[in-house]
């Protein structure tokens, strides 16, 4: 076996994968199954790029060697399925291509077959671009999934599922499945219903998550259990949840919260490594009050900085009225630096609006200069103001400062929102880079100021 694929049994189609066809084959003969990529007709020879899940592999047909199958060489079309063997061969010097695993080698077809005619696809798989229609796509699903793309997702999505089982199961634990047809139970969102046929009338739902079935599970003592279960609801799509979507059950017995910490970065190292990614253990534990007020959210992105500080002690007492007013309406001073940068009055003023769209009631910004700020506001700010404010932001001569003065979580959402936004825009984000983190003692509860009532902040799985 070689990157997950077994060796093939011979049959009259194939006993190779494409992409087996390495540099440790030459001088034998092989046979190669799959969808033509690309062809590259030059008249005398015909050279044909076949592709199965494995990757691609050069044919070359040349009329000398291939015989009858030359003919056929010169017909063969993007996505025609072909069966073809012949002699693993060298390629010289100046062809190589050193993009492809298979690139320094190339079969010299002696014998082919068509297994199936395509008819011209409605968009090319190789340069597929963004300018095709997901209803195209999702209509062809079929020529979709030949994409690398697509096939990439689906095989790191077998590679996940089958880390996690592995790892949890030499954990001690155990998989069980669990019903999809059951009675409607009362949870966050709307069942999709499914009518029975043998009691008119009556209705099936399906499970939004198999909660009550853990819990039975976790009572007759199966202490260790896990599913990978599929999920149903009934409601709008979301950034990261679709109506039927799949999820990771895992339940424990006797356990306290540093067994589960310690069990779910294991596994997430465990099936990160197995995708390529490298995680460091232990991760970083920060409190939910800490997120909050240095990034202002629930789930900070730790890649960049632009850190939230507070600036409440700072504007109290303030000739500033929105900062004084709001202080002694129990608001905070929020502020953030995003450093050196080349902003307009056009795209700073941009920044207020995104703010007002995010709940909040504006936003302040400012220029640092040598002898003050650059700001619609400045002119209410004394000099010693301005001076705190910029020693606690570590703020210097041009760089541009952000403040949001409001309800206390309201202030550090707005202007949280404001520097994921601008870690983006700016290119102050490492994509390559994973900074896992546990968020810890998270309050039971918030109190909803439109409702005027507390609301749970995580599901407590409660009547």
């Amino acid at each position: 076996m070689s990157d997950g694929f077994p060796a093939l049994r011979a049959n009259s189609y194939r006993d190779t994968w494409c992409g087996q066809v390495l540099p440790d084959r030459v001088d034998s003969q092989a046979r190669v199954a799959g969808w033509v990529h690309r062809r590259r007709d030059h008249g005398g020879l015909v050279f044909i790029d076949l592709r199965d899940r494995t990757g691609l592999v050069q044919l070359v047909f040349n009329p000398d060697e291939a015989g009858e199958a030359f003919a056929l060489g010169h017909e063969l079309r993007s996505e025609d399925v072909l069966t073809a063997a012949g002699q693993v061969v060298r390629r010289s010097a100046d062809t190589v291509n050193p993009d492809l695993p298979t690139g320094e080698v190339e079969i010299r077809v002696a014998d082919a077959r068509l297994l199936s005619d395509a008819e011209t696809p409605p968009f090319e798989i190789e340069s597929f671009s963004g300018e095709v229609s997901e209803e195209t796509r999702l209509r062809y699903r079929y020529l979709d999934l030949r994409r690398d793309r697509m096939r990439q997702a689906l095989e790191l999505r077998h590679k996940v599922s089958s880390a996690i089982r592995e790892f949890l199961s030499d954990e001690g634990f155990i998989e069980i499945e669990t019903p999809i047809l059951t009675r409607s139970t009362p949870e966050g969102a709307r069942d999709f219903l499914v009518p029975s046929r043998l009691q008119r009338g009556s209705f099936y739902a399906l499970p939004q998550s198999p909660q009550l079935f853990k819990q039975l599970l976790m009572i007759a003592g199966f202490e260790r259990y896990f599913q990978i279960p599929r999920c149903f609801r009934d409601e709008d799509l979301r950034a990261d949840r679709q109506p039927d979507f799949t999820q990771l059950d895992i339940e424990m017995s006797f356990v306290d919260t540093d067994d589960v910490i310690d069990l779910n970065e294991r596994m997430l190292a465990f099936v990160l490594g197995a995708c390529g990614v490298e995680v460091s253990l232990p991760m970083r534990r920060i409190s939910y009050d800490e997120a909050i007020d240095r990034y202002g959210s629930d789930k900070p992105d730790l890649r960049f900085g632009l850190e939230l500080h507070e600036l409440t002690e700072v504007f109290r007492g303030s000739e500033f009225n929105a900062f004084r007013h709001a202080i002694e309406g129990g608001s905070l001073v929020r502020g953030l630096n995003a450093g050196a940068q080349e902003m307009s009055r056009a795209d700073l003023d941009g920044l207020v609006a995104e703010a007002t769209e995010l709940g909040g009631k504006g936003l302040v910004w400012a220029v640092v200069e040598a002898e003050g700020w650059r700001s619609p506001v400045a002119k209410f700010l004394s000099t010693d103001e301005i001076a705190a404010a910029n020693r606690e932001l570590g703020a210097k001569p041009s760089d541009v400062v952000l403040l949001v003065a409001d309800q206390p979580l309201l202030s550090a959402e707005v202007l949280g929102e404001l520097r994921r936004r601008l870690g983006e825009r700016l290119g102050l984000i490492d994509s390559d880079a994973n900074e896992l983190t546990w968020i810890v003692d998270w309050p039971l509860f918030g109190w909803n100021e439109d409702e005027r009532r507390w609301d749970p902040q995580n599901h407590p799985f409660t009547s």
